[in-house]
């Protein structure tokens, strides 16, 4: 058994650009549901209208970076009201569901073969990452140390990636600190309280929607820049290991969404490498190395669920939170 190289590749998920991804997705899922009490469970509808967004408005209309950002993020605004539009005013349970369809709608209408030459239908997107690599100032060569060690493109795209997490994160800070977040939290607590006292409840609650979809469109480029677009990857399974994360880390926290998703990737990377080590072993003999993949989710599943047991409130959470969550 490698052990050397199985906490190696486990390491280096701490600072990878999916890391980065699903952290600043939940975080957006945080602004959605851990402080506005928003159940969205189309956060994958967000970052396929990104990774898609990005992709599209670079190979079809040759846009430049800033420019596939904006597409991105104007696509995200506008599923956002019309997610928003009709079910803002009911209750949770009914934005669940719509959201839910909805992300699937989204991933399907990218796999069907009447868009095939601009989407890629089932085959996906690939080659529009060229704008982006030439924006970087880092001198061609391999640069790091240990499992640390990555070309100049990966090294751009890590520090491109944390910096964006970063700063949402600030700003998420920022806002929260504010009259606006006051009155998003005061949502979350009771609304009717809120509208009893003048505030527009629903134009608040747009707004909330709007904004943990935007990260969550970056978050979808994020996503596709170390590797192709493939419709595949925005299924509705893509949501739950980002609530996992969210939760894990706490759900109306700043830091919770970014050090959750640090440690969910270490773990399915560690067990991903370990399982693997095992069968080959014959450690696990009633294990294939194709069912090897499979058990991997399960050993996480149970470490998390372990987690939500002794710490249920999350790793940065607190306990006034918990009744919320619960």
């Amino acid at each position: 058994m490698d052990w050397g190289a199985i906490f190696s590749n486990a390491a280096v998920e701490l600072i990878s650009p999916t890391t980065a991804a699903y952290a600043l997705a939940a975080l957006g899922l945080a602004i959605h549901f851990g402080y506005t009490g928003l159940l969205n469970f189309g956060q994958a509808g967000f970052m396929a209208l990104g990774a898609y967004g990005f992709a599209i408005s670079t190979l079809s209309f040759g846009f430049p970076v800033w420019g596939a950002v904006l597409v991105g993020v104007g696509a995200s605004v506008v599923f956002a009201l019309v997610l928003g539009i009709p079910t803002l005013r009911l209750r949770a349970d009914y934005l669940a569901i719509v959201t839910i369809a909805a992300a699937e709608i989204v991933r399907l209408l990218f796999t069907t073969n009447t868009f095939q030459s601009i989407t890629g239908s089932a085959n996906g997107l690939s080659g529009y990452k060229g704008g982006f690599a030439g924006l970087n100032p880092i001198p061609e060569g391999r640069y790091g140390f240990g499992p640390f060690e990555y070309n100049e493109y990966d090294w751009w795209l890590r520090i491109v990636a944390w910096s964006i997490v970063a700063l949402a994160c600030l700003f998420t800070w920022q806002i929260m600190r504010s009259p606006w977040g006051r009155v998003i939290k005061g949502i979350r607590e009771d609304e009717d309280a809120v509208r009893a006292l003048g505030k527009n409840v629903y134009s608040y609650k747009m707004q909330s929607l709007i904004l943990g979809g935007v990260f969550g469109t970056i978050a979808g480029m994020i996503f596709v820049l170390p590797r192709a677009v493939v419709p595949s990857n925005y299924q509705t399974s893509l949501t739950f290991f980002i609530y996992a994360i969210l939760l894990l880390g706490g759900a109306s926290t700043i830091l919770g969404p970014v050090i959750g998703s640090m440690v969910f990737w270490v773990l399915l990377s560690f067990f991903s490498g370990f399982i693997a080590r095992a069968v080959e072993a014959g450690w696990i003999p009633f294990i294939t190395s194709i069912q090897a993949g499979q058990l991997r989710f399960i050993l996480v599943g149970v470490a998390i669920m372990l987690i939500v047991i002794f710490r249920p409130q999350g790793i940065f959470g607190n306990k006034k939170e918990l009744a919320f969550v619960k």
